[in-house]
């Protein structure tokens, strides 16, 4: 989705993707956004797959924003711990909301250690707090050696 140069400034900093470029929902869109975000794993051999049915669906800044971070938390532990060979990610609308989900089939973790904090930091617990605070929901799914799978869905109303 994005050119080189741009691919060029996300990097993963101490396994945490970062895009050193600005933002752009307006002309990206968030679909765009994230994708920049996949430049690291694509670097490191896996293969990222997308499915966006949600063309024409406004999403509130505030929103978009929230899922961006979401995706960015789920790119990065993705990155770090899975060693996945694949990666999808799917950004639908649902109801009167919209829904990311970003799956691999990587190593996979105990994912009850993970909304408690245990796992390996705070970043999904956090990540869960902010989504529900949001008036939103986060399913994290995973089982050692079954991959990971994270759902977010924020309503738009």
């Amino acid at each position: 989705m994005g050119n080189q140069s741009a691919m060029d400034e996300v990097v993963a900093e101490g396994g945490v993707i970062t895009d050193h470029h600005p933002l752009d929902f307006h002309s990206l869109g968030l679909a765009g956004c994230i994708d920049r975000l996949t430049g690291p794993l694509r670097q490191q051999g896996t293969a990222v797959r997308w499915d966006t049915p949600h063309w024409g669906i406004e999403i509130p800044a505030d929103c978009a924003s929230l899922l961006y971070q979401s995706a960015r938390e789920a790119l990065s532990n993705a990155y770090k711990y899975s060693d996945a060979s694949e990666l999808s990610l799917q950004l639908t609308a649902v109801g009167h909301g919209v829904r990311l989900v970003v799956s691999d089939d990587g190593t996979g973790f105990d994912s009850r250690l993970a909304v408690s904090g245990r796992h390996h930091g705070y970043g999904l617990r956090l990540m869960s707090v902010a989504v529900h605070d949001a008036g939103g929901t986060i399913d994290i799914r995973s089982e050692p050696g079954q991959g990971t799978t994270v759902t977010v869905t924020l309503p738009l109303d």
